[in-house]
């Protein structure tokens, strides 16, 4: 390997995640959960750009307020650039800059598609050349959802949910997301919903070590109907975050009086995802979300995972 790079700067881009079906596991001795998932990558996507620099430093741009995201070693982007030096045994450092549209905290995966973006870019700048073996190995050490940021599309994740396998999508579907000014801390939601479960441990069934996504949740994405989705769209992780947050209740109550055919929240929230029936129906929630004070984006899914774009 050699440290003389023609590249000067990288530009790589990863989507953000909604989890149309999330299934979470009895919590286990060591305090974490066995997930089944089922992730669709959307068109909401964070741009990284990558020099050549002789330590690791991140800032931040975009329309997206990170001020609350660490910019020092616990960073999830300067974590992945640390680990492919490793990796690789490059002696270099590199700057990143990242265009922030994911919300932070939001249930989307906003910070692993930073890592997952980072480690196309950094491979393209330092000449590493990591196989997809090899980069996907890396992703499942960062978390759970980068393996995902970094393949895309359309996919089933078990286990904490990066063993993925591939899932049959066909078409394109039509979201409307509402995203919140406030985000949610993934642990405090899965603490709720550990809180959920014992309260309610007479009213509801056992939850089991090892969920399984519903059948009717694969049927929908291989048909491309979004009808037939919205009908099977759910979420374990929302009863616990509308718990913590209740102002959201009123959010799904509005896009489902107005024309979607369902809402969820998405992942840990507090970021709700309206699926809509076409762009039109799309357009016109967004108009209504936005005239009642809430930031309101329309996106489409399935895309592509991480890679490299070209300025």
């Amino acid at each position: 390997m050699t440290e003389t790079h023609s590249l000067d700067v990288v530009h790589a881009r990863a989507p953000g995640k909604i989890n149309v079906s999330l299934k979470v596991g009895a919590v286990m001795e060591d305090g974490y959960h066995d997930v089944a998932t089922a992730y669709q990558a959307v068109s909401l996507y964070e741009d990284v750009r990558a020099w050549h620099a002789d330590d690791f430093s991140v800032s931040f741009t975009g329309p997206i307020d990170s001020k609350g995201v660490p910019v020092d070693a616990t960073n999830l982007a300067i974590k992945a650039a640390r680990l492919l030096a490793r990796k690789t045994k490059y002696r270099g450092g590199v700057r990143l800059e990242i265009e922030k549209h994911v919300p932070v905290a939001g249930g989307m995966g906003g910070g692993s598609a930073d890592a997952a973006a980072t480690l196309v870019a950094c491979d393209a700048l330092w000449g590493t050349n990591l196989s997809r073996d090899d980069m996907l190995a890396l992703c499942a050490q960062l978390g759970s959802d980068v393996p995902f940021s970094y393949l895309g599309g359309t996919a089933i994740g078990t286990g904490r949910g990066d063993r993925l396998s591939p899932a049959l999508a066909k078409g394109h579907f039509h979201w409307v997301l509402a995203i919140a000014d406030f985000g949610l801390s993934t642990p405090t939601v899965y603490s709720e919903l550990d809180a959920h479960r014992e309260r309610n441990v007479h009213d509801i069934a056992p939850s089991p070590v090892s969920p399984q996504v519903d059948p009717l949740v694969l049927h929908a994405l291989r048909a491309g109907d979004p009808h037939m989705l919205a009908d099977a769209l759910s979420n374990d992780l929302q009863a616990p975050a509308l718990h913590l947050e209740p102002s959201l209740k009123l959010v799904l109550e509005l896009g489902e009086k107005n024309g979607a055919l369902a809402g969820i929240v998405s992942g840990s929230g507090p970021t709700i995802a309206f699926l809509m029936a076409d762009n039109e129906a799309a357009i016109d929630l967004q108009v209504t979300l936005s005239a009642a004070q809430h930031h309101a984006l329309r996106v489409t899914g399935p895309v592509h995972g991480a890679r490299i774009v070209n300025d």
